[in-house]
């Protein structure tokens, strides 16, 4: 089967299609035949070796990829024989994903309800469990105002929509570029600001006529920080999940102390080691784009064998949405 590989760590290019053994399940395993792969940030910085020790040492050449969806093709015992043929969306433990099939746990597959579009249910897969755990994290309240930064992107563009169907007072996103302010607004966001601007968050100070009460940052640096001073004093959350321009913002004891606000950390894996309560998340998401009320932003889709330039395009931050390999 065909397969992205790759041999060491460096630049996108270094992602070159090959053929490999197709993989056998063991009991408690299935072989997902893949319609669609994902194509996550965290990707991008393993494959540069920045993050390379998620990989564990695992010997190269390696096959990265950690989300796909398809068809239960192979099962590995007679107990999942019932899940032959179903469209599942499934995860690998961080390797293998980039192929034509990958073999995943069979307990943690998901099937995907009729009427969503396999690419479409992809997509809101494991970004929208995080967008979803991230709203339960940041305790919210009906007449809260929240703050999404890089909203365009595939954790963000979720994050807007979700923040509307549960009703909260106002949500202001946060791009760059007048393509991703556009998409914020369509999506539902009652303010989108450009935060490569100057005084960027004078003009959100300004539209609100106050402060917000909640900030989702996924950016770092004095951008977060400036983001940082828009929360309310006393009631302020701060919900940090990652940081895409390389830093992470930095928040001092005192700052927090000084004007009461609450600072939370939050990463994807706290979610996925409760897998009944990932389901439950994955479950709500999906539901709520069958009944109309979120859908998926796919915003690329690049052939397998082209994996190189769909890294390209998530690191020079030239995407929106999510994007997808096509096997």
């Amino acid at each position: 089967m065909r397969a992205v590989l790759l041999h060491q760590f460096g630049p996108p290019e270094n992602l070159k299609i090959g053929e490999v053994s197709a993989p056998a399940p063991r009991p408690g395993e299935v072989t997902v035949d893949a319609a669609a792969i994902g194509v996550q940030f965290l990707e991008t910085q393993v494959r540069s070796g920045k993050m390379g020790g998620v990989l564990g040492g695992a010997p190269f050449p390696v096959v990265l990829g950690k989300e796909l969806a398809g068809t239960v093709g192979a099962v590995g015992s007679s107990e999942h024989a019932h899940l032959i043929g179903k469209r599942v969306l499934a995860s690998t433990a961080g390797t293998g994903g980039y192929a034509e099939k990958a073999v995943v746990p069979a307990d943690s597959v998901i099937e995907i309800p009729a009427g969503l579009d396999t690419e479409d249910a992809l997509a809101l897969y494991r970004y929208g469990c995080t967008a979803a755990g991230l709203i339960r994290a940041a305790r919210l309240g009906p007449g809260d105002r929240v703050l999404v930064q890089a909203a365009a992107g595939a954790v963000g563009t979720l994050l807007v929509q979700l923040l509307k169907a549960a009703g909260v007072g106002t949500v202001i996103g946060t791009a760059r570029g007048e393509r991703k302010l556009a998409l914020i607004k369509e999506l539902g966001a009652d303010l989108a600001v450009d935060y490569s601007e100057t005084g960027w968050d004078n003009q959100v100070r300004a539209a609100l006529g106050g402060t917000v009460d909640v900030v989702f940052d996924h950016i770092g640096g004095p951008v977060s920080k400036a983001a940082f001073g828009l929360l309310t004093g006393g009631t302020g959350r701060f919900v940090t999940f990652g940081f895409s321009s390389g830093s992470p913002v930095e928040i001092g004891p005192m700052e927090l102390l000084g004007r009461g606000l609450t600072l939370t950390g939050f990463t994807a894996g706290q979610v996925w080691s409760r897998p009944d309560h990932a389901r439950e998340l994955v479950t709500e998401v999906l539901d709520l784009a069958v009944a109309g009320r979120v859908k998926a932003v796919i915003g690329q889709r690049f052939p397998l064998a082209e994996a190189a330039a769909a890294h390209a395009a998530v690191e020079s931050r030239a995407t929106v949405g999510k994007t997808l390999l096509i096997p």
